[in-house]
């Protein structure tokens, strides 16, 4: 009984231990049930917050994406707008500029009928004040008649109109021969000043025919792309290469405007080499404009080595031969100064074969004895000093100095050579249709206001342009603030208003420009 009882107390016990072994069991696998329920809850919860700020990102970066397109779109019609802008503003100044000549033109056409007008009337008043008084004679005669000759009215009237008929025939002749040669002599000034005009402008077509050049364009966007954004290029091409660029109407061309021909030719060659390779921008601008101007100084010694073989002259040293290059972008009254130094060598050879003389060294005289041309816009003194200096410091002999010094009779001629050359010259220059007008004087006052320019503290580069009428001038941005920038350009005006002498005005220009730049490592 004990027994059972003692085996009923196990099995519960047994009982209960399994039992709670089982519960122990399930809890623990609950436990492991929630644990890896919150796990894959926080990784939903993560992926959601990864996969939530991914989009996010997206769209920023298509909202991003989307205002720059806009922005970019904005900005083309911006610059669209402001080139239709610059035009037409362009057409505008253009139009109005003519209608200001035109209504200067019409002005003293007026004023010269009103002051016509004025002396006619005045000649009327004159004449009829002449008629007043004769009117009052011719009443006194009557009177007088009538009282001392006892004559009826008729007679008295009579004998009156034939006396006074003549004295107003001569009154009225004198008036007319009076306003006809004061009318001449108003028409003679207004024809001078016609005449005036016209060769004023004749002149101005004629400088400008030799100190401009035309560069062909392959279309009209390409004017755009040379003014580049807010004129920078353009401003950039005029300051490296101190030619001024113009850019008008005239339908797929520029003008390049400069008195120094070679510095024209030099622009002109890098303007086409910066339009065929399309990249314009001021960083191009002036590697092109540098590595153009080297490419011309090796040119100008290979024209100087083709002219020395046409004329079959031998020992002329480089630094004479890329002078003698230069003289192909100079001209002397229309002449071409290097054919006419050529073809004075010829006819100074010809002269010596005649006279029995060395021809080669008669030939060397006149070749060279313009050589001070290629310089005289740089130094001070004649052509003929100056080539007489060039030669000396090359190594020629005394009878080629002293036929280059004398060939302008500024020294005496120490040779028959010297006598040979100052002939020959004169018959290169001398023969029909060899020249025109001269530029002498015009190069000489273009060098002049660039040497005013550059004798003031603080100017780095000056250029003459626009024929002339224009003087701009760059000065050192450290040394030159901006507030004396105006008393530079007020000094140089001054001055070039004592010491030059020149028709109508001279723009003076000065420009103060920093760059700063910095290079990525």
């Amino acid at each position: 009984m004990y027994i059972y009882i003692i085996v009923g107390v196990v099995c519960l016990a047994l009982g209960i231990i399994v039992s709670l072994f089982a519960n122990y069991i399930k809890r623990t696998k609950d436990n492991k049930n929630i644990l890896k329920s919150n796990e894959l809850a926080k990784k939903i919860l993560e992926d959601s917050k990864m996969e939530a700020e991914t989009l996010k990102k997206s769209a920023v970066l298509e909202a991003k994406e989307g205002w720059y397109k806009t922005q970019k779109t904005y900005e083309d019609e911006i610059n669209r707008r402001k080139k239709e802008l610059y035009i037409l503003e362009k057409e505008f100044n253009e139009r109005v500029s003519s209608l200001d000549k035109r209504l200067m033109t019409l002005e003293k056409k007026d004023e010269y009928l009103q002051e016509f007008e004025k002396k006619i009337k005045n000649k009327e008043s004159e004449i009829q004040k002449k008629n007043d008084e004769l009117n009052k004679l011719i009443e006194e005669q009557n009177t007088k008649l009538s009282e001392i000759a006892r004559l009826s009215r008729e007679e008295a009237i009579q004998i009156l109109k034939n006396n006074l008929k003549n004295k107003a025939r001569n009154e009225a002749a004198k008036a007319v021969r009076n306003i006809a040669n004061q009318a001449k002599a108003d028409a003679n000034k207004l024809v001078a000043g016609v005449l005036a005009t016209a060769m004023q402008r004749v002149s101005i077509d004629y400088v400008s025919e030799s100190t401009v050049s035309v560069v062909s364009l392959p279309d009209e966007e390409m004017k755009g792309r040379i003014i580049g954004r807010e004129g920078r290029n353009i401003r950039s091409f005029e300051k490296a290469s101190g030619v001024d660029l113009i850019i008008d109407d005239t339908p797929e061309a520029v003008v390049l405007s400069a008195f120094d021909p070679v510095r024209r030719e030099i622009a002109r060659l890098s303007l086409e080499k910066l339009i065929l390779d399309g990249r314009i921008h001021p960083g191009r601008i002036e590697q092109v404009i540098e590595k153009t101007t080297k490419e011309m100084n090796d040119d100008l010694i290979q024209i100087g080595e083709k002219a020395c073989m046409e004329i079959n002259l031998h020992n002329i040293s480089k630094n004479v031969m890329k002078i003698i290059g230069r003289l192909k972008y100079r001209t002397s009254y229309g002449q071409n100064i290097l054919q006419h130094s050529i073809e004075t060598a010829w006819i100074c050879g010809i002269l010596a074969s005649e006279l029995g003389l060395d021809q080669e060294i008669a030939r060397r005289a006149g070749f060279l004895h313009d050589i001070g041309k290629a310089i005289d816009h740089e130094y001070d003194g004649s052509h003929a000093q100056l080539g007489a200096n060039i030669a000396r410091k090359n190594g020629e002999s005394n009878i080629i100095i002293n036929a280059i010094e004398a060939h302008h009779e500024e020294v005496e001629y120490k040779s028959v050579y010297a006598v040979l050359t100052q002939i020959s010259d004169a018959v290169s220059g001398a023969r029909p249709g060899a020249r025109r007008e001269m530029l002498e004087t015009y190069m000489k006052r273009l060098n002049k206001m660039e040497e005013i320019a550059n004798s003031i503290e603080g100017v780095n580069k000056s250029f003459a342009i626009q024929a002339g009428r224009e003087l701009r001038i760059i000065v050192d941005p450290i040394s030159v603030d901006d507030n004396q920038t105006a008393y530079i350009a007020s000094d140089i005006a001054e001055k070039i208003e004592k010491e030059l002498q020149y028709p109508g005005q001279i723009k003076v220009m000065v420009i103060r420009e920093t760059r700063q730049s910095a290079v990525a490592k």
